[in-house]
């Protein structure tokens, strides 16, 4: 297990301040504002500690409300909305400054059986070892920039690898400008047999790729287009247990953008092809004019 890894497990590893209220923090760099992914992941850990035993985590609905301060500590408020005979419904509200930031409700299920099905077909993809990784893909990008090599050089926490083109090239080359990502994700160390911990790692990484799939529809790209982009909301549902220490495919689509907005859609595919999660996000996309 690489430390980058070590540092989100660290992470999510709440501390309780008092009964249903608990306190996050955020890795020690420099950086503008808290990584989305790492709120939703928090709070859907607190909210975790709260529901009865045996109950999963089956959806979630958040909104981002202000940037995140990564100087200081992110207070989490659970509220325990309902405990039902089958459902458990939580709302966690993520604070700083004495304001909120960040907003979930979360509902857990008992385990049924019944019938069901699958619409959706996992997209035909290159293997994931056959593809590079991401910081072999940006090798590239980084040229002779030594900054911008030092970061691709750091150990990370979620090994990505693109079978699509990435906003950068897109943005070079407009035949390839796509409103669909394809991308390979795993975390690389053998994790705890936690169902809530493989969720909340899903959570976490559901929010790397969402807004680039907004801009490569559109030919932008991070520090190649004057362009201010971010999180609104998040919806996530968790069809079936997956293992985010094995391959998970997340094929993403950009459906709409406009009014300083998008949306993108995304489905997680266990290796062998089962659906197992459901995202929707609207992002924030503004472009400077000149």
């Amino acid at each position: 297990m690489n430390e980058a890894l070590k540092e989100v497990l660290d992470l999510l590893d709440l501390e309780q301040i008092e009964l249903d209220i608990y306190r996050g923090r955020s890795p020690a760099e420099r950086i503008q504002r808290v990584f989305g992914g790492q709120v939703a992941a928090q709070a859907l850990v607190a909210a975790g500690r709260t529901v009865p035993e045996g109950r999963q985590v089956h959806s979630l609905h958040a909104y981002f409300i202000r940037p995140g301060d990564p100087s200081v500590p992110i207070v989490y408020n659970v509220d325990r909305t309902r405990d039902g005979r089958s459902f458990t419904t939580r709302r966690i509200t993520a604070i700083q400054h004495g304001k909120a930031i960040f907003t979930m409700s979360a509902s857990f299920h008992i385990p049924e059986g019944g019938p069901g099905h699958q619409a959706s077909v996992m997209p035909e993809v290159p293997p994931a070892e056959s593809l590079p990784t991401y910081a072999e893909r940006m090798r590239n990008a980084a040229g002779d920039d030594p900054g911008m090599r030092e970061w691709l050089a750091r150990p990370r926490p979620v090994d990505f690898r693109y079978a699509t083109p990435l906003t950068w090239e897109a943005h070079a080359d407009p035949q390839l400008r796509n409103a669909s990502t394809r991308v390979w994700f795993r975390y690389d160390a053998d994790l705890p047999d936690d169902p809530l911990l493989h969720i909340v790692l899903a959570a976490y990484a559901s929010d790397f790729t969402l807004v680039d799939t907004v801009l490569l529809a559109r030919g932008l790209a991070w520090g190649a287009s004057r362009v201010t982009a971010a999180s609104l909301d998040h919806a996530m549902w968790f069809h079936r247990p997956l293992r985010v220490d094995d391959w998970v495919l997340y094929a993403q689509e950009a459906p709409w953008s406009g009014a300083a907005r998008g949306l993108a859609r995304g489905e997680m595919f266990t290796a062998s092809g089962e659906l197992a999660v459901s995202v929707v996000q609207e992002c924030l996309i503004r472009e400077a004019n000149g």
